[in-house]
């Protein structure tokens, strides 16, 4: 197994873009390794605050292992799909000052074959962000109907060959089950034309099933949908995302909540409007980060700004 330490992609930039207060209340609600975090704490006082989120255990040992004595920071082992709770149980709705995403899957997750998010290492087909609850993705691969394959590949993965790869799934558990992560790289790769050229062919099929299996749009639209009610005015949002339908994701949410402010009102009294206005259009690597970290060329980050008019 790898033992490759995890680089915080666009760290300076995400840094500048929460705009730390010192005496601030800030959310990490991706822990990981704390890259951004310890970076966010490194600017608050001893009146700051900083909860972090992970619903990755691993990534919550290490949180409360590093901070247990630091009494600025709290630790909350869940996913981000249930902010709007936290905000509530600490009583931080419309109080927060910024609130961070890094989506998607860390290098420790990726590295420990374990894991089964990664067709680099061969490892048990697991693909659970959080591995104390739900389904694995070989029991989830077992009983998956061909229409949702192809449904799944499609819509998570932009999956080109998805009819063909979905057939020769479901193909290929008649003869054993699919349980470990070569194993359903092997049957993937065949379903691409022997003269591609291009990023692995099992990529897409394994982002896909990874994104249905955890629910991830799910939770990251009630993830941004929670953020604008916890967010203070002037309070900061910052998203990283990894690959396109996340960054639809994001992009629509921030323009939808000017949208919905930008619809026609009666004349009787003037309310006033808070949206996210968004600060910078995409904020991308640079050449110099993508050649220290080349699993930062996908990054694309997001800042916007809670604001009222």
């Amino acid at each position: 197994m790898s033992t490759q330490q995890h680089v915080p992609v666009l760290l300076d930039e995400a840094l500048e873009a929460m705009n730390i207060r010192p005496d601030g209340t800030y959310i990490d609600c991706t822990y990981g390794r704390g890259g951004h975090g310890q970076a966010f704490l490194s600017q608050l006082s001893p009146q700051g605050k900083l909860f972090v989120l992970d619903q990755d255990l691993t990534a919550v040992t290490h949180a409360r292992e590093k901070f247990s004595a630091d009494k600025r920071v709290k630790i909350f082992h869940q996913s981000f799909e249930y902010l709007q709770s936290l905000g509530v149980n600490e009583n931080v709705c419309g109080k927060v000052d910024g609130i961070f995403f890094d989506l998607g899957v860390s290098s420790p997750q990726l590295d420990n074959a374990e894991r089964g998010f990664s067709f680099n290492h061969d490892g048990p087909l697991d693909m659970r962000m959080n591995t104390s609850q739900g389904q694995t993705a070989a029991e989830w691969l077992e009983k998956a109907t061909v229409p949702e394959l192809i449904n799944i590949l499609r819509e998570y993965g932009e999956e080109r060959y998805a009819k063909k790869i979905a057939n020769r799934i479901v193909f290929a558990r008649k003869e054993a089950a699919i349980t470990t992560t070569k194993q359903l790289a092997e049957i993937v790769r065949p379903c691409y034309p022997n003269n591609y050229q291009g990023i692995d062919p099992a990529t897409r099929t394994f982002q896909a099933i990874r994104i249905a299996l955890n629910k991830e749009f799910e939770a990251l639209h009630k993830g941004l949908a929670a953020a604008f009610e916890l967010l203070a005015i002037g309070g900061r949002l910052v998203v990283i995302s990894f690959h396109s339908l996340e960054d639809r994701i994001v992009k629509r949410f921030i323009r939808k909540t000017k949208a919905i402010n930008a619809l026609p009102k009666l004349p009787v009294q003037h309310k006033p409007e808070i949206y996210m206005h968004e600060i910078e259009k995409l904020i991308r690597p640079t050449e110099q980060e993508i050649k220290l970290n080349p699993r930062s060329r996908s990054a694309k980050m997001r800042v916007a700004e809670k604001v009222l008019q």
